[in-house]
């Protein structure tokens, strides 16, 4: 079992940047790979970014490629989502989802998820 909770959202002009933080408890968490989704009310959550459990791979959508970067700490229990250079469309809330092994970008691959946050771009 694994428990997931972000972090780090909110409001930022258009240009700016945040960094969420999603923290996992729970036995195991160097074995779990780690993604982060995005929902819009009315739409399909999407993927935006995925980590291996040793960091060295990472996968993003294409339209974050070059904004955002995610990473993990795995002496913290904890992933970041660096975002860069925002724009409206980010806005969304964002939701980190743990697999306890490197599978697809497709949320039925994630086993555990946190609440999500929050983060609304301006212009």
């Amino acid at each position: 079992q694994a428990q997931l909770v972000e972090s780090g959202g909110g409001l930022v002009q258009a240009g700016g940047s945040l960094r969420l933080s999603c923290a996992v408890s729970g036995r195991n968490f160097n074995a779990y790979a780690v993604g982060w989704f995005r929902q819009v009310p009315g739409k399909e959550r999407e993927f935006v970014a995925r980590i291996n459990s040793a960091g060295g791979i990472t996968h993003y959508l294409e339209s974050v490629k070059g904004r955002f970067t995610i990473s993990r700490d795995n002496a913290k229990n904890t992933v970041y989502l660096q975002m860069n250079r925002l724009i409206p469309e980010d806005t969304a809330v964002y939701y980190c989802a743990a697999a306890a092994s490197w599978v697809a970008a497709q949320l039925n691959q994630y086993t555990y998820w946190g609440q999500g946050t929050q983060v609304t771009v301006s212009l």
